[in-house]
This record gives structure tokens, sequence and C-alpha cells, in this order.
């Protein structure tokens, strides 16, 4: 996503930043080369590494840093700046050199991620947008590879946008635990801009809003054969949903010749619903997924081990 397309992100800095600038410039430091490291100093948890990500956004962000004539109005009414300062920022461009780890590598404490190199002025007013989107991205594609290592060949999908911190943080982060090894997310517009596979399957509200959860079941079967993953915990899992999913499949898909199809579970005990889930679809004989929305790490591993899931979605 180029940020210049639908936002001027110059000034998406610490107000210091500019101070420090100003103070630069009139003391003839904005041409002294500088260089910043960005690193960090522990691994959360002890998760043993992290993974990079965020370059791709931090690269579209300098090549488009500019000042427009309603920034340099805004500074000038601060009235903490001189004119030649903001003449400079009027003309400013990144002139400087940008080292980095490629996305999706595994990094570690203490060694830097990016490296600038810089003259002063310049050097500094990148750090906000430099930290925010590489600490962001990387942390996101730091739990999304342990979910995915988690799940142990098992595909994942990524389910954040709805609880991220704000519309960036639902797109980049989306983007971030694709780079980490998801197959996909439920965020369309992270698609459209990144290729990220947009994938779902159906909220509650589909089964409310039909007569009977059969109905609601065999509906969609009906209108995506092909991707025909049903959520069963709406009532209750394992007296009505689950067989209720087993009856849709066998009434719709098997006249079809359609055996790739699943169930998913989002609620309740999670690991108890998924030993019982999985043997109930084993009795009847019927290649069927079994998908379970969770984002803890321990309790995909035990569930990989004991051969419950086909299939895993985390986030």
């Amino acid at each position: 996503m180029n940020t210049a397309e639908k936002l001027n992100m110059t000034m998406l800095c610490d107000f210091y930043e500019l101070t420090m600038g100003n103070g630069y410039f009139r003391n003839g430091y904005k041409d002294r080369i500088t260089y910043f490291d960005v690193f960090f100093r522990k691994v959360p948890d002890q998760g043993g590494f992290a993974i990079a990500a965020g370059l791709e956004q931090l690269i579209d962000y300098i090549e488009n840093l500019h000042f427009s004539e309603e920034d340099i109005a805004y500074l000038r009414g601060r009235n903490l700046f001189c004119e030649e300062f903001l003449d400079y920022l009027r003309n400013f461009r990144f002139t400087g050199d940008i080292y980095a780890i490629p996305e999706g590598t595994p990094v570690f404490p203490r060694e830097p991620l990016v490296v600038v190199r810089a003259p002063s002025i310049e050097a500094q007013l990148i750090e906000t947008f430099t930290l925010l989107t590489i600490n962001h991205q990387s942390l996101i594609a730091t739990k999304a590879n342990r979910i995915v290592r988690a799940a142990k060949g098992r595909a994942v999908m990524e389910f954040g946008s709805r609880r991220a911190q704000g519309s960036a943080a639902a797109i980049d982060g989306a983007r971030a635990a694709y780079i980490a090894g998801c197959c996909g997310t439920a965020c369309t517009i992270s698609d459209q801009l990144y290729g990220t596979p947009a994938l779902g399957t159906m909220a509650h509200a589909w089964v409310q809003m039909f007569d009977t959860e059969y109905d609601a079941f065999a509906t969609y079967c009906k209108l995506y054969p092909q991707n025909a993953v049903l959520l069963v915990d709406t009532y209750n899992t394992l007296k009505s949903g689950i067989p209720n999913a087993i009856k849709a499949f066998n009434d719709v898909l098997k006249p079809l010749g359609i055996k790739k199809c699943g169930i998913r579970l989002d609620s309740g005990d999670i690991a108890y619903l998924s030993r019982k889930a999985r043997k109930m679809l084993d009795e009847i004989h019927f290649p069927l997924d079994l998908i379970v929305t969770r984002d803890r790490e321990t309790l995909l591993r035990e569930m990989a081990a004991a051969g419950v899931c086909d299939l895993r979605k985390g986030m």
C-alpha cells in the first residue's frame, strides 16, 4: 500500500524530531552523517527468535516523504522554527541509505534489523515511523510464526482485524502474519492491496438468520459447495451443531461427490470439544476437516500432537 496515496505520513513523527532538526540546522549540523540502529533487547516469553517485518511500508514511507504547504503553515504557527529551516523542509527529500534484514527473516536480540545512514535531520525525522512499523509488524509476524510452528504443518489463518489497534494495524498486521507463514487472512483489503489471500467461513449471525441450524448449513453447502466449512457452536456443538453439519454434508455434498468440507469450533472448551468432534467425524468415515479458532500456542501443540485437527486457525 502506498501511504502517500491515502495520507501524507511525513508529520507522523515525534515533535522533538522537528525541534531537534531546527537546532541541528541553526547550529551547522544538518549535513553531519549519522547512523541509527533499530534493534530489540529480548524476545518475548523466551521465544528464541523474532521474525522481521514492516520493511516494505518503511521504504514506501521514506520514498514519499515531503512537507506540504499545509505542514509548513502549521509549523510556522508554532513560532518555534526559523524560516530558513522551514524552507529546508519545503524542499525536503531523504538522501540517506537504508540497510535492512529482509522481511520474514529470523532475528535475534541486539542485532540491527534496520541501519539508517543519513544526514542528521533526515535520520532523525524518520525515527518514529521506522520504529512503529518495524516494531508492530515484527511483533505480529513473531506471534503468527509461533502459532504456525505450533500447528505443525496445518494451515493457520489470521483473523485479527476486529481487535487490531486501528485500521492500519489491521491491514499491515494481516500482511505480517502472512509473511510469517499464515495461509491467508480474513482482512479483505489486505488481499486487495498485498495479495494476502482472503479466506473465511461464516458467522453465528448466518446460522441465526435461518429458521433452523440445518437450513443454515444446507443453504451454505449449496452456495459454496467447494468451500463448505460450517460453524457448529451457535447453539449446542455436540448435540445439534455437529449432527446437523454431518446431515448437511451427506444431503448436499455427498451426492455431488464432494468430500472436502469441514466444521469450525469458535467457543467453549476447545480441547475437549475438538476431541469429541474429531471422534464424531471419524465415526462417519467422512474426511472432514476440523477448524479451531484460538491463538494459544500450547493448546495448539497439544491438539496437534493428539491428531484431533487437520486445520488450524489462530490470531
